[in-house]
């Protein structure tokens, strides 16, 4: 298995995001942290740690000054950037840093899980060993060019998507369309139309709630939920 530490400030994205990654075959998540400083302290604690998702935003540094300081104490774990932070500047540090991804906030299931396989895709071409003919170089360097993570729908909004995922996914219960519409400021028919967008792609679950009379109200929850 491929161990894993989270990091990330908002805890409830670090638990969607280490259950993503127990979702992928493989990989198991080994800790969360949600400071830089908790990141370090499991960093050094953990038996075993190979890998890193790193987030860059942390209430007492970034990302990259907890990679510099893993560096500077002579870790060498892998590490996947997984931040909002798209500054050209900031991705151009963690390429030079070391990072060997860089998956960019919001993002679905299948643009993390096709970073981890790459991931894994590159373990398998490294555990052989030895001198490398330049064939196996491009499959090594190969194995670091994931797929993205497929785009919406034409005539989906990334950003109203965005606003509808963060609305169901901070909720505490299963939420209607109406109730996400009110929380984000969309019509109900396009918070409805999202909504089932994320029931199809897996990412939301939809629950019935029956009344007294009438058809049964959809409701929608986070799938790592409940």
């Amino acid at each position: 298995m491929i161990e894993v530490l989270v990091v990330d400030d908002d805890t409830r994205v670090a638990r969607v995001n280490a259950a993503y990654v127990e979702k992928v075959p493989g990989f198991h998540v080994a800790g969360e942290a949600h400071d830089a400083a908790q990141a370090l302290r499991q960093v050094e604690a953990l038996p075993r740690l190979d890998l890193v998702l790193m987030d860059h935003y942390l209430p007492d540094g970034t990302g990259l000054a907890v990679v510099r300081e893993m560096r500077r104490r002579g870790h060498q774990t892998d590490v996947i950037m997984v931040t909002a932070a798209r500054d050209v500047t900031t991705v151009q540090a963690a390429m030079r840093h070391g990072a060997l991804q860089y998956l960019v906030k919001p993002f679905a299931f299948a643009g993390l899980r096709a970073k981890l396989e790459a991931y894994a895709e590159l373990r398998r071409t490294l555990d052989g060993g030895g001198e490398a003919e330049q064939a196996q170089v491009d499959r090594i360097f190969g194995a670091l060019s994931a797929p993205s993570e497929p785009g919406l729908p034409k005539g989906h909004s990334p950003t109203t998507a965005e606003l509808v995922r963060q609305a169901l996914m901070k909720a505490e219960g299963a939420l209607s369309a109406q109730e996400i519409a009110e929380r984000t400021g969309v019509s109900r028919q396009t918070a409805q139309r999202y909504l089932k967008l994320l029931e199809r792609t897996g990412r939301a679950r939809l629950t019935l709630k029956y009344g007294d009379a009438g058809r049964p109200e959809h409701r929608y929850l986070w799938a790592t939920r409940g």
